[in-house]
Parts: C-alpha cells; sequence; structure tokens
C-alpha cells in the first residue's frame, strides 16, 4: 500500500510552505488527491519529482516568482563574518551572489553543488531544485 503524505508533510518534504503544495496539488503541477477538506501526497510520487530533477538539466524551480533561473553547479564558497560569497558557474560563465552565512547553512550549500541563480532586479538569490 502506498504511504499517502498530510499537506504539512509534503510541504516539509519539498521545503514549500503549505498554502503553496495546496496551490501547486490544485493546478496539477505535483500529484495529490483531495479527500474532504484535505489533500493526501503519494511519497513515492513526490520522491521521484525530487530525483527527477537531479543534475544540471533541471528546468527550474517549482515555486519562485524570478522568471530568470539559471542552472548552475556551486564553484566556490567563502565566508567571513555572517556574509557568505557563492560563485556559481552557469555554462562557461560564471556569477557571484553575496548571501547570509545562515542561508548558505540553511540550504546545505557545498562546492559541486547543482543550484539555480535567479536573477531579480539587481540581487542573485541561490536555490536548490
Amino acid at each position: 500500500m502506498e504511504q499517502l503524505l498530510t499537506t504539512q508533510q509534503a510541504a516539509a518534504m519539498l521545503r514549500l510552505h503549505v498554502k503553496s503544495v495546496q496551490s501547486l496539488a490544485r493546478r496539477g503541477k505535483i500529484p495529490g488527491v483531495r479527500v474532504g477538506r484535505k489533500w493526501l501526497f503519494p511519497r513515492a510520487a513526490l520522491l521521484s519529482r525530487l530525483g527527477g530533477t537531479s543534475g544540471v538539466a533541471a528546468t527550474r524551480l517549482t515555486d519562485l516568482s524570478g522568471r530568470n533561473q539559471l542552472p548552475g553547479q556551486v564553484a566556490a564558497i567563502s565566508l567571513s563574518g555572517v556574509m557568505g560569497e557563492v560563485r556559481v558557474r552557469v555554462g562557461e560563465h560564471e556569477l557571484v551572489s553575496i548571501i547570509t552565512r545562515a542561508s548558505v547553512k540553511r540550504l546545505g550549500l557545498k562546492v559541486g553543488d547543482v543550484v539555480f541563480a535567479v536573477i531579480k532586479a539587481t540581487d542573485i538569490m541561490i536555490g536548490r531544485p
């Protein structure tokens, strides 16, 4: 029998807000079934989705307003005080993002990780597929 996850469990696994998970399910972007007023999500299908985006070939993040999402690979990380400099290789180019040390730790970033450089206005944010 397939294990079904609640919305809260799916949100924790996908690292998304509960409302984002519900919205994605309503739009058919992630597999889920509605039972009464609650959503249930097949764990195996969500895991296969997560595994299916490994590597730089991943197309984009699932839930982010920034449209300029460039898949790349972490080339270097420099930490100093509360800030971190993350260098991301995108094709033959390298982008530099200054983010907090806490964000580097929260994302679990390491050299070689596949990430997305998200460009919005003058800032570059880092996200995982």
